[in-house]
Parts: C-alpha cells; sequence; structure tokens
C-alpha cells in the first residue's frame, strides 16, 4: 500500500514538469506468460578487475544477472543473480579499494572456479557486457567456455547518442532514463545493465534490447589503416579509429569497426583522405562470436 502511494506521489511529481524522480533498481519480476519457443536467457555481466590489463591482472569479483528476453527485444525478467569474490594472487591495489569497495580482507580465501561458472552460464544464449572490449577478454581468460558465446555491448550496441542521451557510462545512462543505484559492485552494475536495456529509446520508441540484438545481430567490419601517414593520426582518431600496438598478434596500425553498410564508404576514406591513391586496405569480418574478444 505504502509502495503504491509513493509511486502516485512520484507520478504527481513528474507530471509537473518541474520535478524528475529516479526510482531505485531491483530485480525485474517474471512474466512467464510468452511462449517458451520465443524466449531466450541472457547473461548480463560484470567483473572487477585488480587493473585493466586481462594478461597481468586478475578477477576479483563476479557478477552476472541471467535475465530472460524474447527474440523481438522485450525483457520478461532477471533470474537469480551470480554474486562471488575471488582471491587474487597478489593484493589488490588501494586504487582498485577505492573504486570498487573490495577490501583484501573481504577476498581472503574466497575462490571461483572455471566449473562453477560453466554451470551458470550453461542457460545462456547470449553475454552482454557494458563495454565488452574490457569484459570479455577477462573472461575468456578465466574460462574458454566464453568464447563459444555470442557477445554484445550495451555501450557500444544501442545508438544512445542519437537517441538524445549524453554520455556512455552506465551510472550516466542509467539517471537519464530514471533510475539509480550503487554501483561498483559487480552485481549492482550488472542489474543496472538489464534495467537500462528495458528503456523505450525516446526517438524510435523501441525498447534498448532491441537495438542491442538488432546491432549484433550485423556482421561488422574492422578496417585497417596500415602504414597510414602519422601526421594523419588526429584525423583518424577523430573519425573513432583506434591505435593496436601489435603485442596481440593482430596489426601494428590505426582501425576502425563500422557496419556492412559503411564498409565502402570507409575504404573511400582512406583512399581520398589518408593515403590520396588507390589501396586496399586489410578487412576483416568480425561477428558476435569473436566481436570485442582479442581474436577479433
Amino acid at each position: 500500500m505504502q509502495h503504491t502511494s509513493l509511486e502516485d506521489q512520484a507520478r504527481t511529481l513528474q507530471a509537473t514538469g518541474a520535478y524528475r524522480v529516479l526510482r531505485r533498481i531491483a530485480p525485474l519480476p517474471l512474466n512467464t506468460q510468452e511462449s517458451r519457443d520465443q524466449t531466450r536467457v541472457g547473461i548480463f555481466l560484470d567483473l572487477e578487475t585488480t587493473g585493466l590489463d586481462p594478461i597481468r591482472d586478475e578477477i576479483i569479483e563476479f557478477g552476472m544477472v541471467p535475465f530472460v528476453y524474447t527474440l523481438d527485444g522485450r525483457i520478461l525478467g532477471t533470474l537469480p543473480v551470480f554474486s562471488r569474490l575471488r582471491e587474487p594472487s597478489q593484493p589488490i591495489p588501494p586504487e582498485i579499494t577505492a573504486l570498487t569497495g573490495i577490501t583484501q580482507e573481504m577476498v581472503a580465501g574466497k575462490t571461483i572456479t572455471p566449473e562453477e561458472i560453466a554451470r551458470f552460464v550453461a542457460q545462456a544464449a547470449l553475454i552482454v557486457a557494458h563495454n565488452a572490449r574490457f569484459d570479455r577478454p577477462f573472461a575468456e581468460r578465466f574460462w574458454e567456455g566464453f568464447s563459444t558465446r555470442p557477445w554484445a555491448c550495451s555501450m557500444e550496441d544501442v545508438p544512445w547518442q542519437a537517441e538524445g542521451f549524453e554520455g556512455r557510462s552506465l551510472g550516466y545512462l542509467v539517471m537519464q532514463a530514471g533510475w539509480f543505484f550503487d554501483g561498483h559492485r559487480a552485481v549492482d552494475d550488472c542489474l543496472a545493465g538489464v534495467t537500462l536495456l528495458t528503456t523505450r529509446l525516446p526517438k524510435t520508441q523501441t525498447p534498448a534490447l532491441s537495438a542491442l540484438l538488432q546491432a549484433a545481430r550485423q556482421p561488422r567490419w574492422q578496417i585497417w589503416a596500415e602504414n597510414a601517414p602519422f601526421d594523419l593520426k588526429d584525423k583518424l582518431k577523430a573519425r573513432g579509429y583506434r591505435w593496436n600496438d601489435g603485442t596481440d598478434g593482430r596489426p601494428k596500425a590505426w582501425f576502425t569497426e563500422v557496419p556492412q553498410a559503411q564498409k565502402e564508404e570507409e575504404q573511400h576514406f582512406l583512399k581520398t583522405e589518408i593515403y590520396l591513391r588507390e589501396v586496399s586496405p586489410l578487412t576483416r569480418e568480425v561477428t558476435a562470436w569473436d566481436r570485442f574478444s582479442v581474436r577479433a
């Protein structure tokens, strides 16, 4: 009764146009009325780690929130979560403790096995992370089975800017969508990510998950500007190209990733504005099965 009263008050405030009300994020009750053959289970994943390097640094917290969704991108609810701490082989850096709140005492003696992860992830048709370029390499290094699942990114695969949102950080997007949460612990970030994907995008009026699924289902192309003139690096960077130092086995060069429809346009840009001659830049097709991994 009290909840209904508070929600009525929130709606009354919002209706005046003078207030915006942020609602606390919570697990989503599961709607079981949809036909099972039209639904899938996704897992929103978030990791806390000792640093940014998946080769040198380690996972200290695994957060995974399974969610049931329809093939057209509606989230029907969440399932029981996976939230576990793990003691790394080296002490947790002070700056990581300051960011996450995870102390050495909290992780002392805590372990997670790849077998536990495998059992939990077995139900998943899709793995989603907010900044999958960070999470996927760490996850695959911990359990190789993550490399056999398609991945999507709630930061890159939803056109937030085109829909009128500012920034791409999870906390800021959630706030603009009308929610708040206690950030920087893995499972809290996962619940926030799932809730964000329920948001109906203001311009297209489609659920954010629908846009994410559409992007994840489309092949993309990496285009590499090998041996590009050094004095044009700022032009490449301004267009969204990223630098790869070659240590991962891929070319030492600037590269970008574009949808199929933009492939020819990007190749034309390199020919006419970077190389100023006819070239055939290295291109590689990337799908959700290897995108965001060290293999792509």
